[in-house]
């Protein structure tokens, strides 16, 4: 799988991804580190990305343009150190894989996480 980490996702997070056979990037590796989240977005969409992130704005852009890429991966989480987000991040990848391929918009809490698929309405 894809993914690109917005700028408050962690070197170490993206390196465990790629650890762990994905391909991962940083939004800095791209020059995107001061692009707006719908830039992010954009770039995500066409470069066939999950976007990982901590900033509700994103499930705003998807909703709001009803969007059906990219997916979106939010954590909510009380210990937001790269191992706590790395440890739920494999839970997700683990169980939701197709969802994403797919068009979703997940937000990750400490003991769960909630699917939307996109496009997202109503």
């Amino acid at each position: 799988m894809r993914f690109i980490g917005d700028t408050g996702i962690s070197p170490r997070t993206i390196d465990h991804l790629r650890d762990t056979d994905h391909d991962a990037i940083d939004v800095r590796e791209r020059g995107l580190e001061r692009a707006t989240d719908t830039e992010i977005c954009d770039f995500a969409r066409s470069d066939d990305r999950v976007v990982l992130a901590f900033d509700l704005d994103f499930g705003a852009i998807l909703a709001l343009n009803l969007l059906t890429q990219p997916s979106v991966v939010i954590f909510r989480l009380s210990d937001e150190t790269p191992a706590s987000v790395n440890a739920r991040l494999d839970v997700v990848i683990r169980e939701q894989s197709a969802t994403l391929q797919d068009g979703a918009l997940i937000l990750v809490e400490d003991s769960r996480y909630r699917v939307r698929t996109l496009p997202i309405s109503g």
